[in-house]
């Protein structure tokens, strides 16, 4: 009678070497047709002529900073960057405000009509943005905010409040309850427990939403075209476009502003990016 050589178990999750190069393999694949647009755009960048996107190759041979030295001294880069941190920083801490109180009433209050004021912020959400412009235009006139920086905060208010609060309300919903009756028996007002126990257990929750707020304020073209007059007041998205006419196109300029565009969301994303791995239920059990 043979004896069988037992054979070594393997450990529960782990997958077999097969399946680990596959899984491996899929992964530097998906990460390098994430990465190539961005540095293509990097490659075009360099080019010193308007036309190099169209012979790439010869790109290598005479590759320059030039491009990123005429956008910061001859444009007016620095008065669309300094739009474009007013707007965005401006409707990142009034949504997030806005956003974090809303969710916060409804997932603590139930006041008459809770649920359908949610779906309501959600219904805002389905209107296109071609039938928002002409009412919206009507009431910043109305308000004389046409122009101005406040009025451009509210509009992107609009669209960052509604998705932030159904974030931040779920989030919320995680938080036990007993934290708001453990403040109430301290003595706090309800925006005392809001404000000194709730947010700083939902500060992955509110980057998140901070995040969300600054991108779509920074990103956005239509509104920011369509209220802003003064070209000291373009943001950095609509410059972009003033490297694009009818008659000519200096598409290497472009391609360094936009790489010089994606550095003050590199840097924000830097700045909150602590909180936002953290996971939007963490934090909410501490005792």
């Amino acid at each position: 009678m043979t004896a069988t050589v037992p054979t070594k178990a393997r450990p529960r999750g782990k997958g077999s070497p097969l399946a680990s190069l596959a899984s491996h393999t899929v992964l530097i694949l998906a990460s390098l047709i994430a990465l190539f647009p961005v540095a293509w755009l990097v490659f075009l960048s360099l080019g010193p002529d308007k036309d190099d996107y169209l012979h790439p190759g010869r790109i290598w041979s005479k590759m320059t900073l030039d491009n990123y030295s005429f956008v910061l001294q001859h444009t007016s880069f620095f008065d669309w960057l300094k739009s474009s941190l007013i707007v965005s920083l401006g409707t990142t801490l009034i949504g997030v405000f806005v956003a974090a109180t809303t969710g916060y009433a409804v997932s603590r209050m139930r006041f008459p009509g809770y649920r359908k004021f949610m779906w309501l912020l959600l219904l805002t959400q389905m209107f296109p943005v071609a039938v928002l412009m002409v009412p919206m235009y009507q009431i910043l006139a109305d308000l004389q905010l046409i122009d101005t920086y406040l009025g451009l905060i509210l509009v992107y208010c609009t669209t960052a409040v509604p998705y932030s609060a159904w974030l931040l309300k779920g989030y919320f919903d995680t938080i036990p309850f007993e934290i708001d009756e453990a403040g109430r028996v301290d003595g706090l007002s309800p925006f005392g427990t809001f404000a000194r126990l709730i947010l700083p257990l939902a500060r992955p929750g509110l980057a998140v939403a901070a995040f969300y707020s600054f991108i779509t304020a920074f990103g956005e073209v239509a509104f920011a075209t369509t209220f802003m007059l003064d070209d000291k007041k373009y943001t950095l998205a609509v410059g972009l476009q003033s490297f694009i006419s009818e008659h000519d196109a200096q598409r290497n300029l472009m391609a360094a502003t936009a790489v010089l565009v994606a550095v003050p969301v590199s840097a924000f994303f830097y700045l909150v990016q602590k909180n936002l791995v953290t996971g939007l239920t963490a934090g909410g059990t501490k005792g």
